[in-house]
């Protein structure tokens, strides 16, 4: 069992929560995640270990609320457990080298961007962050972002926040201005990392992105998480779950992520009928 030591709520459906994990804290690094079960019958879901801290023995995983498990896990409270968590699963975000990059994090995905702009600032790259929201209700860790970034841009699609527009527009806006990143690092939708790809391949700079397609045992060995990349067939949770955002076969993976997509609305709702009959 895994005590949850910290739980905050980040906005209406995105929360984050400390775990006492020292195993997985020991070797924990950013762009790795774990795989957890919040009772012996649930569902195993992956989520990104967004931090970690190795002296206090925790790992934090901010999530979404979209579907049953993710429903149950938010209903757990700050000292209550998780009954599993296995990790650090997945290989480490390449930062070794780097000198000046672009981080592009799309809603939730911010999460996984956070822990990379962190450990580049740490090794003293210069980071411009890009973040985008749908509006300021849903804005997620703002102030982290701005401790580890030498310039930030905060992007909305109705201006209620920073700027109104899409990330793709300020990084356009920041190459123009002269900037030369040695690698772009996009992390969000799938049809935000799609365009950002789109762009940088206009102007010829590296860029990595971030995939985290359905998972079962995260260890390659169902397929559930595959992904065509360069024209060859990927496993997020071995083989990345960072790539060449250049060489993704985005379209296949946007058909694949919908698949599911009535089938966790339904599970959702079928845990919140659950608490409501428990409450009354």
């Amino acid at each position: 069992m895994y005590k949850i030591v910290t739980k905050k709520i980040l906005n209406p459906t995105v929360t984050l929560m400390e775990v006492e994990a020292p195993l997985v804290a020991k070797k924990a690094e950013p762009g790795q995640f774990i795989i957890l079960r919040v009772d012996d019958e649930g569902e195993r879901i992956p989520l990104t270990i967004a931090d970690f801290d190795r002296e206090k023995g925790t790992v934090t995983i901010i999530f979404q609320i979209v579907g049953g498990t993710t429903e149950k896990l938010n209903a757990v409270p700050e000292g209550g457990e998780i009954h599993d968590l296995v990790g650090p699963l997945g290989t480490p975000s390449r930062t070794e080298g780097l000198k000046k990059v672009a981080v592009i994090g799309g809603g939730v995905g911010c999460a996984i961007a956070y822990p990379i702009a962190k450990k580049l600032h740490g090794l003293g790259a210069e980071v411009h962050s890009v973040v985008g929201f749908r509006s300021k209700d849903l804005v997620i860790l703002e102030d982290e972002f701005k401790a580890v970034s030498d310039v930030m841009r905060i992007m909305t699609d109705d201006g209620s926040c920073g700027e109104k527009g899409l990330v793709t527009d300020a990084l356009k806006q920041l190459i123009e201005q002269g900037n030369s990143y040695d690698e772009v690092i996009a992390i969000g939708p799938l049809v935000m990392m799609k365009f950002v790809c789109r762009l940088t391949k206009e102007y010829g700079i590296k860029t990595t992105v971030s995939m985290n397609p359905i998972m079962i045992d995260g260890t390659g060995m169902c397929g559930g998480c595959r992904l065509t990349v360069g024209g060859e067939t990927k496993f997020a949770c071995v083989d990345g779950p960072d790539f060449d955002g250049h060489l993704v076969d985005f379209d296949e993976a946007i058909e694949r992520s919908s698949m599911y997509r009535d089938f966790e609305s339904h599970k959702r709702e079928e845990n919140c009928n659950l608490y409501k009959k428990e409450a009354e």
